[in-house]
């Protein structure tokens, strides 16, 4: 009885349980792992470069800020855009093509000597990142069994730690170095050049690398490609094995309705062939995205795509402008400190100092060494990482996803509001510390959980459409705290610990997950 599905064709979840799990799964999560990683280090790598950098392109606060800002814009924009390509052409071809792009663009941008072309290379890394960051978590998903599935997808957390403790031993390693500029007439090219470079060659590297793994069998079915997904499948099955892909048990893939789109079904040609240079299939492309478009903003998926969009939104404005101040908030406490030793203060206090000297003899920082907290103290918070990042994977399927998202965002919007009680700079490390760990691990879970909530067809889309709303908030949020900080130091304070608390609320609508296979 239990083996009728040799006859008649398995379902997805009886061939990727007969395929076993083994070696590709563990290189899998290795590649989708460190992509992440790469993503994190794409993500942060300004906060080294800003400082690094002021002299050479003669930066004002303003450039500063654009520059901040154009990462940010290209997450934006790009969520959705290689959301709607991974999820009608496939997942591998648009994961490898992010990482190329943001390879080389990274690569080359540690070449350019002009801020505004240095800005618009920063913005198409955050347009290339954010597809790589999309589309990570669903193609690792799509491998797995239902009861490895949610194990896996956690230990992803543990990558972004890696990244987030790599970026700034990178950079302490780089930039501090003596003697390795480069000057040709107008021409410089200096550590942080350097060190912009560097960033750029794991993208690269990366993306060769996946070009030897299969597309998601899971997504090649769901396309109708049903000998493609079995080939694809008995290729795991010998690399878990060791054994012949003839002996895979299953010879035949029972096949669904297939659910891309209406223009899917009115045709026998797979969505994955079709090409981007003839206008007819282009038409036809663009009818699957605005179908699957259509279909996350109706019943069954509607609540669950607002609700992710809307916990997306307060985790990641919070995360991204908070993590951001903490650096120039540590600053100012060290400037504190300097003129009022053995005094302290509150942030509040602390934030009312004027730290510039608008006298200044060096106002683009060409005479300043970066001290070497800078590099110690983001060290530290991903070092911080570590605990929570274990404890995750080897507790999620005793407490599931959903209480960890709601424990993570609820903690981590009591430390928001701890600020106001902050008196030093070592109060102001432990806390950001802290704040670091628990919302990544909240990012992390929002994702793993998207997995689950959404159809094959909808995965990445709904995933790129909840990072568009994030990245939306966070591009807001460092655009307006200049502003909301200047009116009153309070308001930031409630306005993102406030935030924190509506995701952690929102988060008991979420169901549970990680039980069923995937649809």
């Amino acid at each position: 009885m239990g083996l009728d599905f040799l006859e008649h064709g398995a379902d997805f979840e009886a061939a990727i349980s007969a395929t076993g799990f083994g070696r590709f799964h563990f290189c899998l999560l290795a590649v989708t792992g460190l992509i992440y990683a790469n993503t994190a280090i794409g993500i942060t790598i300004i906060s080294f470069v800003l400082p690094a950098a002021t002299c050479d392109f003669k930066m004002t606060s303003a450039d500063k800020g654009w520059l901040t800002a154009a990462p940010m814009l290209g997450m934006v924009i790009g969520s959705y855009f290689w959301g709607c390509l991974a999820d009608t052409k496939g997942r591998k071809v648009v994961l490898v093509s992010t990482l190329l792009i943001d390879g080389f663009v990274g690569i080359l941008s540690s070449f350019v000597q002009i801020l505004p072309i240095f800005m618009a290379c920063r913005f198409i890394n955050g347009f290339s990142v954010a597809g790589a960051m999309g589309i990570c978590f669903p193609y690792l998903g799509e491998f797995q069994q239902t009861k490895y599935r949610e194990k896996i997808l956690c230990w992803m957390e543990m990558f972004w730690t890696l990244g987030v403790i790599v970026l700034p031993l990178i950079a302490w390693g780089i930039i501090p170095i003596q003697g390795i500029r480069i000057e040709s007439g107008s021409f410089s090219y200096d550590s942080w050049n350097w060190f912009v470079a560097a960033c750029g060659i794991p993208s690269l590297l990366l993306g060769f690398w996946l070009f030897t793994f299969p597309e998601s069998p899971k997504f090649m079915m769901e396309c109708g490609d049903y000998d493609d997904a079995l080939a694809c499948l008995k290729k795991i099955y010998k690399q878990n094995t060791g054994d012949d892909p003839d002996n895979y048990p299953i010879k035949s893939l029972k096949e669904k309705v297939r659910t891309i789109s209406v223009a899917s079904q009115s045709s026998q040609k797979s969505v994955r062939s079709l090409s981007m240079r003839k206008p007819k299939d282009l038409r036809r492309l663009f009818s699957e995205i605005w179908a699957q478009t259509k279909a996350l903003c109706k019943a069954p998926y509607l609540k669950y795509t607002i609700l992710t969009c809307l916990i997306q939104f307060g985790l990641t404005t919070s995360y991204y402008t908070l993590m951001i101040w903490f650096p120039e908030l540590f600053n100012r406490y060290e400037e504190f400190e300097h003129r009022f030793p053995g005094k302290s203060a509150s942030v509040c206090d602390v934030s009312s100092i004027v730290v510039k000297d608008e006298n200044s003899k060096d106002p683009f920082d060409c005479e300043k060494i970066i001290d070497q907290s800078v590099y110690t103290h983001t060290l530290i918070v991903g070092l911080a990482c570590i605990p929570t990042s274990l404890w995750l994977p080897l507790c999620v399927h005793k407490l599931g996803a959903k209480f960890f998202l709601i424990f993570s965002l609820g903690f981590a919007g009591v430390v928001t509001v701890g600020l106001y009680f902050v008196q030093n700079s070592t109060q102001n490390l432990v806390l950001s510390c802290i704040f670091e760990a628990l919302t990544s691990l909240a990012i992390s879970l929002v994702f793993c959980v998207l997995v689950d909530l959404f159809p094959t067809n909808l995965r990445v889309m709904a995933a790129a459409l909840s990072l568009t709303a994030g990245r939306g908030g966070g591009l807001i949020g460092n655009l307006s705290f200049g502003y909301l900080i200047d009116i009153n130091c309070v308001v930031p304070i409630v306005l993102f610990s406030a935030f924190l608390f509506i995701a952690a609320i929102l988060c008991f609508f979420l169901p549970k997950t990680g039980q069923e296979a995937l649809d």
